[in-house]
């Protein structure tokens, strides 16, 4: 099947070039880079120098996408809204990896994005992408929506306890802590190495874009502080909520292991997992803790928010639209150390 990038030059599409070079049923026939146009992509990423020695980026051409069975678009929010409408009706399938239509609510983007809907009609028409969470609307779906990097690991914790009924749906707190790859290549002064090293920071107090997207993929209110690490890839998120009906760790761990026992890319361990347990694979890492002092539930996930958290949750998500194994192209084991 013939597959179309745009937006091929950020870290996200590089994931995606990576990963469907080991595809045995897809193949990259056109890439799409405005910026970067005529560029070799082996010139850009001396990584994917022996995978593509001869892949150029072009000039975004709605034509030249004509007839594919799959596009990605992995480019940044507010993007998409222009381009859906026109590609829709040409290509087999869409996923987008920004989150231009992964909100259902179109009265929500103003507040959290700043900006009115420019084609709030295709909101309801795109399916959410999170397997693990929602793969029944996903099977065979022409439109997809691939969820953000702290979305899934957020909800990948949380979403078990909440749909069994076992913790309260209001004042749940997620505190996660991301990579700087989780901005993109684009030059800003605040992701400079002067600046990160050697610092740990939080960001987006209250108000992070995020936050209605967790809402609606987990079902409960969430208070969400997004912090920024020292390091180039990898999220983990710590969520607090208040049992109601689970008591001890042990319960809280089956909770999990019930959920994705399954599940390929979802690994419930017993002690908690860090971000280089996940590095460069598709998989998260999720445990969790019941404090009898306290009282609270503590959910842990760790996930590469370049695979899992993005790249490789499209892959996973356009295997299951276009019937083919869930878990072809993708890595199952991370790089280490």
């Amino acid at each position: 099947m013939n597959v179309g990038i745009i937006g091929a030059p950020g870290y996200t599409g590089a994931e995606l070039l990576r990963m469907l070079v080991e595809h045995p049923s897809l193949k990259v026939t056109v890439a799409t880079a405005d910026s970067h146009s005529g560029q070799g992509a082996a010139e850009l990423y001396p990584s994917l120098a022996a995978a593509y020695p001869d892949l150029v980026y072009s000039a975004t051409d709605v034509e030249r996408l004509d007839g594919l069975d799959l596009v990605f678009l992995a480019m940044p929010h507010g993007q998409s809204q222009a381009l859906v409408p026109e590609l829709a009706g040409r290509v087999g399938h869409l996923v987008d990896l920004a989150a231009d239509f992964r909100l259902k609510d179109a009265s929500l983007y103003p507040t959290w994005y700043g900006a009115e809907h420019r084609a709030p009609e295709w909101l309801k028409r795109f399916a959410f992408g999170l397997p693990e969470l929602f793969r029944s609307e996903l099977t065979g779906a022409p439109l997809i929506a691939a969820a953000g990097c702290y979305v899934t690991a957020a909800a990948l914790a949380l979403a078990p306890f909440v749909r069994a009924g076992l913790v309260e749906t209001t004042g749940i707190i997620v505190d996660a802590a991301s990579g700087t790859s989780g901005s993109g290549r684009g030059l800003r002064d605040s992701m400079h190495f002067a600046h990160v090293d050697g610092d740990f920071s939080a960001y987006g107090l209250l108000d992070h874009r995020h936050t209605p997207e967790m809402e609606q993929a987990i079902g409960a209110q969430i208070l969400f502080t997004p912090h920024l690490a020292p390091m180039t890839r990898g999220i983990l998120a710590t969520c607090y909520a208040r049992p109601a009906g689970v008591s001890t760790t042990a319960e809280a761990i089956e909770v999990l292991q019930t959920a994705y026992r399954s599940e390929p890319f979802v690994v419930v361990t017993e002690a908690p997992s860090g971000t280089k347990a996940t590095f460069g694979s598709n998989c998260a890492h999720v445990t969790a803790r019941v404090d009898p002092r306290t009282g609270w539930l503590v959910v842990l996930c760790a996930l590469d928010n370049l695979v899992k958290g993005a790249s490789g949750q499209a892959l996973q998500c356009a295997n299951l639209a276009l019937g083919l194994p869930e878990t072809a192209g993708l890595p199952m084991a991370a790089v280490y150390p």
